[in-house]
C-alpha cells in the first residue's frame, strides 16, 4: 500500500513516515500544497494524509484542487486546527476524516487502514485468504495450513498487495510503486528476487502454488479451485 503525505514540519513527517513504513507502507511525502498536488497525480496512492498550514496552497485548497480534478482517492486531514468549523470545512472541501494534532500514530494507522478498506469495498477487515492461506493485517501474522510463516516487513507488504488483488495480474510497475518506497529502474531484478524469496515461503513446501508468473505481464496470486 502506498501513501502521499503532504506535511512541512519536518519532525512530524519523519515521525509519521517512520511509523507507516514499520507498518509496510511505502511512504511518499510533499513540504508544499503545490507539490503534493503534483505528486497526487503522479502516481496511484491507497491514501493521502494532508497537512491544513501548508506553505503556498493550504491544505483546505489542496483538497477542492484535488476532488476537482476527479482523484477520489481516500483523504485524511492531519492538523493542528481542531475547531468544528475547521473540521466541518476540511470534510466539506472534500476529505474522508479529519484527525487533530497532537496525535497517537496507532489512530492515524487505524484511520487510514479504515479508509482504504471502505474505498477498496474489503468486507473482512482484518484477514486476507487464498486457499489455505491466511494473513493477520492486524497482528501481522501469516499462515499456511495454520503453520506459521516468517515474513520480513517488505515481503509481509509484497504478500499483502498480491492478496488485495487476489486472482488478477499486477505488473512490476504496479507492485514497485505500491510497496516500495522507490521507483526503480524497470530494468532492476529487485521485484523478481522477491518475488522468489516469498514463494520459497508460501509455495516450497505445498503441492498447490499460489504465485504465478505470468509471462510479459506480471504476477498473480491464485487460488487453484478459482
Amino acid at each position: 500500500m502506498r501513501i502521499l503525505l503532504v506535511e512541512d514540519d519536518e519532525k512530524i513527517t519523519r515521525f509519521v513516515e517512520k511509523g507507516l513504513d514499520s507498518a509496510g507502507f511505502a511512504v511518499d511525502t510533499a513540504a508544499t500544497g503545490p507539490l503534493g498536488f503534483e505528486k497526487a497525480f503522479d502516481t496511484s496512492y491507497d491514501a493521502l494524509v494532508i497537512d491544513i498550514m501548508l506553505p503556498e496552497m493550504d491544505g483546505f485548497s489542496l483538497i477542492r484542487r484535488i476532488r476537482k480534478h476527479k482523484n477520489n482517492t481516500p483523504i485524511i486531514v492531519l492538523s493542528a486546527r481542531g475547531r468544528v468549523d475547521d473540521r466541518v470545512k476540511g470534510l466539506e472541501a472534500g476529505a474522508d476524516d479529519y484527525l487533530t494534532k497532537p496525535f497517537a500514530f496507532s489512530e492515524l494507522l487505524a484511520r487510514i487502514q479504515a479508509l482504504i478498506r471502505r474505498a477498496s469495498n474489503v468486507t473482512d477487515p482484518v484477514v486476507l485468504t487464498c486457499r489455505d492461506l491466511k494473513m493477520d493485517i492486524l497482528k501481522r501474522r501469516v499462515f499456511r495450513e495454520n503453520n506459521p510463516i516468517d515474513l520480513q516487513p517488505l515481503e509481509f507488504s509484497l504478500l499483502e498487495y498480491l492478496l488485495r488483488n487476489k486472482n488478477r495480474v499486477v505488473s512490476k510497475t504496479m507492485i514497485m510503486e505500491h510497496v516500495w518506497q522507490y521507483n526503480f529502474d524497470p530494468m532492476t531484478n529487485v521485484v523478481e528476487a522477491r518475488i522468489c524469496r516469498l514463494r520459497d515461503k508460501v509455495d516450497k513446501d505445498y503441492p498447490n502454488r499460489l504465485i504465478h508468473t505470468v509471462r510479459g505481464a506480471g504476477y498473480v496470486i491464485r487460488d487453484p479451485d478459482a
